[in-house]
């Protein structure tokens, strides 16, 4: 009895901490931080892909160069048509929602909140922030969020001192984004969502459909020598066939329910060195006296030259 009566309390106790306190993403990015070390594979394409298959444009505005230990803005903007709505894992329309990644690189990392100014606090007002692992604090998380109030993720950045820092140095450096909007079509298993399109695995004519309690469907298709198979499918999609119509192998069953896409990208800010800006602009000066000494120069000659009479 009072095992029974410690795992009853024990579940209570982790259904309210589900309700009551902050977890990590159990969507889109949860999927990647459990399956891979790194979010970017050697290709150079971010891991989101080999889940959310449809592409959609991504975009990213970064500074052209940030100075050392200061605070700048890295705004992703994720677009796509007002009031889209998707297939939920239950079948229901939902609203679209959102997510991003930011792959810094070393040395730059998510900028504490009390180095955020009143712009930046209102910008990210409702989002949440989180580091893809606790080893790698240069690459941040964001999502699922609804997708109608984020189109535009701003991410706070703090830049490194290499003056603190003997291993970062000044010049140019890559930052990688990625931004997604909706569901995956295929889950780390490599089983299909039911976000994706169902086509149908042999040829042959369909003898019957049948849906399940649950919503899903289980369509079986009888070929020319007898043999039959049977397609299972999940709640949401479409179907686009009925009993008594001949399909070929690859032939569509269903719908493609997926309005969503993943997209990334790849930006460039400079790490300025203020010794370098300091010299720029002594040059500038160098170059404006110059000029202007010479002018003053040619004045001269020119008016010994008319009081020689030359």
């Amino acid at each position: 009895m009072r095992r029974v009566f410690s795992i009853f309390l024990g579940t209570l106790l982790i259904g309210f901490s589900l309700i009551l306190l902050p977890v990590k993403s159990w969507a889109y990015p949860f999927w990647a931080q459990e399956n891979y070390e790194n979010p970017r594979e050697a290709t150079g394409k971010l891991v989101c892909a080999n889940c959310h298959l449809a592409k959609m444009t991504t975009q990213v505005e970064v500074p052209q160069s940030v100075a050392a230990d200061s605070v700048f803005k890295a705004a992703v903007k994720i677009p796509y048509k007002p009031g889209t709505q998707e297939i939920g894992a239950d079948g229901s329309s939902v609203p679209l929602q959102v997510g991003a990644v930011v792959m810094l690189p070393d040395g730059f990392k998510l900028a504490p909140q009390d180095r955020w100014s009143e712009e930046i606090k209102e910008e990210t007002k409702g989002v949440y922030f989180t580091q893809y692992s606790e080893e790698k604090d240069n690459i941040i998380v964001v999502g699922p969020l609804p997708g109608d109030k984020n189109k535009e993720i701003v991410f706070p950045i703090l830049s490194p001192n290499p003056a603190t820092d003997k291993n970062i140095h000044f010049g140019k450096y890559s930052i990688h984004v990625g931004g997604n909007r909706g569901r995956g079509q295929v889950y780390p298993t490599g089983e299909k969502s039911n976000n994706s399109a169902f086509t149908s695995t042999s040829s042959g004519t369909i003898t019957s459909i049948k849906e399940e309690e649950n919503g899903a469907k289980n369509i079986v298709i009888q070929a020319e020598d007898g043999t039959t198979t049977n397609e299972s499918i999940p709640v949401g999609p479409s179907l686009l066939v009925k009993e008594g119509d001949s399909v070929e192998q690859g032939s569509a069953l269903t719908n493609d329910p997926n309005v969503g896409g993943f997209g990334q990208l790849d930006a460039e800010v400079v790490l300025q060195s203020p010794a370098r800006v300091f010299g720029l602009i002594a040059f500038f000066i160098g170059v404006a006296l110059t000029q202007i000494l010479l002018v003053l120069k040619k004045k001269q000659v020119e008016k010994v030259q008319a009081a020689e009479g030359i």
